[in-house]
């Protein structure tokens, strides 16, 4: 198994002035997983819905937070880079 580091730093200054915190917690606790038990794995937790992204993110992927909230990621060998977490709504679709 490849062991997986998760970079914060792109987004850390969200923490925890901008974030609910229920929406901090679950990113932490994708975090865990994907340091414990590799990104591979971590991506076939349904509640997650872990996707590639196309278009202008082409080479990124996503993963739902909650119904309003969305992180962006990268994935470079045995390294994941969170670039962005953003709120959204029905209106941005």
């Amino acid at each position: 198994m490849v062991q997986y580091k998760v970079d914060l730093s792109e987004v850390i200054q969200l923490f925890p002035r901008r974030l609910p915190k229920p929406i901090i917690d679950k990113i932490y606790i994708w975090i865990e997983l994907v340091e414990r038990i590799g990104l591979p794995e971590t991506r076939k937790y349904s509640g997650f819905h872990d996707e590639p992204l196309r278009g202008d993110r082409a080479g990124q992927r996503s993963i739902r937070l909650n119904k309003g909230y969305r992180l962006f990621y990268i994935e470079l060998p045995g390294h994941v880079i969170v670039l962005k977490v953003i709120e959204v709504n029905k209106h941005d679709y």
